[in-house]
This record gives structure tokens, C-alpha cells and sequence, in this order.
């Protein structure tokens, strides 16, 4: 499944509630994802890890949704398959 292709999907299964819910409640929610896969990370439960990862996606292309930002789009943009600051692949930059 491509990026776009979920975010359709996200769209097609929530974007009724995420509307009601709105922008800033719906960050919020990836905050709270964004901590609860901090929290499997520090105990390295694997099983966990992928499950809040696949949430903290989830509520990002919601969000994405909202803004009606294609998110497929942006990341193709933004990582263009090299370094966008050195313009090696793989990046050879400092380390920062």
C-alpha cells in the first residue's frame, strides 16, 4: 500500500469524526500516540513499537486529511531519493 492509498483509506474510515473533532484536537491525539510509542520504545516491546507506530500514522494522515495536505506528495518533495542538503544517497553531511 502506498502512502496516498492509506491516507484514502483514513479518509474513507474517520474523516467524518476528524472533522468534528478538529485540527487541534486531533494533534493532541498524535502527541498522545507519539508518547505511548515513546513509553514502548523505552521498554523495547517490539509488538508495541509496531502497533503505535502504525497509530502515530494513522493520526498523521488524519491530520493530513484535514489540511487536505496529499502526504505521499510532501514526502516524495521533501526526500527526493538523495540528500536534499548534500545531494548524495547515502548523505555523506556532518553528522549534526
Amino acid at each position: 500500500m502506498h502512502i496516498r492509498e492509506f491516507q484514502q483509506l483514513i479518509r474513507e474510515l474517520y474523516y467524518e469524526r476528524d472533522s468534528k473533532r478538529g485540527i487541534d484536537r486531533t494533534m493532541l491525539w498524535i502527541v498522545e500516540e507519539v508518547g505511548e510509542l515513546a513509553e514502548a520504545v523505552r521498554k523495547n516491546d517490539i509488538k508495541a513499537i509496531g502497533e503505535e507506530m502504525a497509530d502515530v500514522l494513522a493520526w498523521l494522515v488524519s491530520l493530513a486529511n484535514l489540511y487536505e495536505i496529499d502526504l505521499e506528495e510532501e514526502a516524495k518533495k521533501k526526500y527526493p531519493g538523495y540528500c536534499i542538503r548534500c545531494g548524495k544517497k547515502p548523505c555523506e553531511c556532518d553528522e549534526a
